[in-house]
Formats: structure tokens, C-alpha cells, sequence
């Protein structure tokens, strides 16, 4: 698992207990998203609407129980942003 992962899973953690919601995902990334890419921690076409928001957190979500983890998250991001 990548380190620009855990940075920003950390950074989309807003209550920071450790996992992800969709709602997290969704509101991190619309809040933080933009800035995150400009530091490099995301890449800029990683930036999308809701419902690609929403995409990334179902594909992460493999065992369907609405919670991601940092293992679940990273292999999704460092799949899909090539990390």
C-alpha cells in the first residue's frame, strides 16, 4: 500500500475513527478534493461529480459493509491512480 494512500485516506477521515464512509468520501472530496490535487496528494482527474465520488467508495467497498478501511481503500486508489 502506497504512502500518497494513507495520506489521503488521513485526509478524507474527517472524524478520524480510522475508516471511511460514503458521505465522508463524498463531502471529503468535494471540500478537500481540489486542494488535495493541487498539493499532488490526488490526482486532478481524480476529481469527479457525486456520483464518482460514490463509484470509487462502492469499487473500494469489496465486502459491501459501507465502511472502508485503509487496506480496502488503498488497494482501490493505488489500483485505479496508478500509486
Amino acid at each position: 500500500m502506497s504512502t500518497k494512500a494513507r495520506k489521503l485516506f488521513e485526509a478524507l477521515d474527517l472524524n478520524h475513527d480510522g475508516t471511511l464512509t460514503r458521505l465522508e468520501v463524498i463531502t471529503a472530496l468535494r471540500t478537500k478534493g481540489p486542494t488535495l490535487a493541487a498539493n499532488g496528494d490526488l490526482p486532478f482527474w481524480g476529481l469527479g461529480d457525486v456520483d464518482a465520488s460514490s463509484a470509487l467508495f462502492d469499487a473500494a467497498d469489496k465486502n459491501g459493509d459501507n465502511v472502508l478501511t485503509f487496506e480496502e481503500f488503498a488497494r482501490e486508489v493505488d489500483r485505479r491512480f496508478g500509486w
